[in-house]
């Protein structure tokens, strides 16, 4: 590692399979905490490579347990984090609402490192029990539309990590790769990340990976779209900036889609978002994420049919039946 790091601090960049072996070491407690942590801040002060997020990427496919969804058509709908404004959980409430509206989710998701409440922590509050049975997998998503992949039950060599980004406490790369290293490898997918020049790291990624994807990188800095202004989309044959008018809404402010500082608080929020409760703009938030995902299985279904279709999964209980099915079934 410490010529590993002397070339990182000289600001040369990784090859591919460079990255790829750094991180297996990492996995198999090759290094200490201290040149861990080392290796993890130098991407804090600069940007990462297309040859060191794909050798990242891959080293976390060979190491993780695999899914295998058995012909499924599935897709996640994940964010990478890291974008610091702490709204309610936009992407996990789109993932019930696709459910919802009939399409088969295989949703990647964690507790939340830089932010009050992740995937996982809202999902645990709620009664969901983690698994990484695939057979129970593929019960709840057969019955329900959807199942939940918590990441540390998946990626089991990245456990000694975890206490090492919890004390950092800001985005890391590992922020990065948590929509990359989905165990289903699902062949649609809509994610949002935090910054434009990940966007296209993602685009030149996503390009090799014969997936539908949607790269969705709101202007004013939120991972997901927050009607807060102008969204950037990089989809599989185009690339999009749109206005909430796109999707046939009005602009929010901020405040309106803000998920509290605590689980709890995030929890109520998403109770009643999916019960159809939530406020007009929680709802057109979520049902604008939700619309982006429907529209993976097919881009040439209009946006205003996606949006559609997502309201009705709301307003119709089929979204919070989706809800209430997978914690049912377990």
């Amino acid at each position: 590692m410490k010529d590993i790091l002397n070339q990182l601090f000289e600001h040369k960049k990784l090859d591919r399979d460079t990255a790829r072996e750094v991180l297996t070491n990492i996995s198999q407690d090759r290094y200490n905490e201290a040149q861990i942590a080392a290796f993890i801040s130098v991407y804090l002060m600069r940007s990462i490579s297309v040859d060191e997020l794909d050798g990242f990427r891959t080293a976390l496919l060979d190491l993780c347990r695999k899914v295998d969804m058995e012909g499924r058509e599935t897709i996640d709908l994940c964010g990478t984090g890291g974008d610091g404004k702490n709204t309610f959980n936009i992407s996990t409430l789109s993932s019930f609402v696709v459910a919802g509206a009939g399409y088969q989710v295989t949703k990647h998701g964690n507790y939340g490192v830089s932010s009050a409440c992740g995937s996982s922590n809202v999902l645990e509050h709620m009664g969901y029990k983690f698994t990484n049975d695939v057979d129970a997998l593929k019960r709840q998503i057969d019955a329900a539309n959807i199942c939940f992949l918590h990441a540390p039950l998946f990626h089991p060599a990245l456990k000694g990590v975890g206490p090492i980004r919890r004390q950092l406490g800001v985005k890391t790369f590992f922020n990065m790769l948590g929509p990359l290293v989905n165990p289903a490898e699902p062949k649609q997918q809509l994610v949002g990340v935090f910054n434009l020049k990940l966007a296209r790291l993602y685009q030149y990624l996503h390009e090799n990976l014969e997936k539908n994807y949607t790269i969705v990188h709101s202007v004013d800095g939120y991972d997901e779209v927050s009607l807060t202004g102008a969204v950037k989309l990089i989809k599989s044959h185009e690339d999009l900036l749109v206005t909430p008018s796109y999707f046939n809404m009005r602009q929010l402010n901020p405040n309106e889609i803000y998920g509290g500082d605590t689980v709890d608080s995030a929890a109520k929020i998403f109770k009643k978002v999916i019960k159809g409760e939530g406020t007009q703009a929680q709802t057109d938030v979520v049902v604008a994420n939700s619309a982006l995902a429907i529209q993976c299985f097919d881009f040439n279904k209009p946006i205003g049919d996606c949006v559609s279709e997502a309201r009705e999964s709301i307003h119709s209980g089929k979204a919070f039946n989706a809800l209430s099915t997978l914690i049912s079934t377990q």
